[in-house]
């Protein structure tokens, strides 16, 4: 992958912010020029897991680029061809929802129609409480879309939080590998 650009989406799961930097880190230290986008929510709320400017820092720090935050500049990622794969991690309920209906709303969104419209592959790194909720028939038809792909996911709470699936973000770059191919990585769904 060390010729290849990726699309690296953040959306607003901030629990998972700390498990997906680490993945940034990996993507750039294997050679891959790593291009952030993220929600307008995630790149400006401040929460008990981290400091919106001091979370921008350390991703801009990390990939030595500046994070994509609005439509207009998610845009040109499709027609400009900016990126061979985009990878959302965390990938929220509600961005699934989005993607799913066609809503195109956010940088993330905007970045995700602009790259399948010329049908490059996306990764899905899901965060959501309501993954066996309502956020279930968006995961069925993504997972039924052509050029979209999983991280595989699981429960990470079945006793205290029973619709919350959480994918494993340590499984990010061979999934990467493989969404460049076309291929599944597999099993999806994986055993609590």
């Amino acid at each position: 992958m060390t010729d290849k650009t990726v699309g690296y989406a953040i959306c607003g799961s901030f629990c998972t912010f700390s498990k997906t930097i680490p993945q940034i880190k990996k993507l750039v230290d294997s050679g891959v020029r790593v291009l952030p986008i993220m929600s307008q929510n995630a790149y400006s709320t401040d929460t008990r897991f981290a400091k919106a400017e001091e979370f921008i820092s350390e991703v801009e720090r990390i990939t030595g680029e500046k994070i994509i935050n609005t439509i207009s500049g998610a845009e040109p990622i499709g027609p400009k061809k900016m990126c061979d794969l985009i990878i959302v991690a965390p990938c929220t309920g509600n961005t699934l929802a989005k993607l799913a209906n066609g809503v195109t709303d956010t940088a993330v969104t905007m970045a995700l129609k602009s790259h399948l419209r010329i049908k490059r592959p996306v990764l899905l790194c899901i965060a959501t409480n309501d993954g066996l909720g309502a956020s279930a028939q968006n995961i069925g038809r993504l997972i039924n879309t052509k050029n979209i792909y999983f991280v595989p996911f699981s429960q990470d709470d079945p006793h205290n939080k029973p619709n919350s699936l959480v994918s494993d973000f340590e499984l990010i770059y061979p999934c990467a590998e493989k969404a460049l191919k076309n291929i599944q990585y597999q099993p999806v769904i994986k055993g609590s």
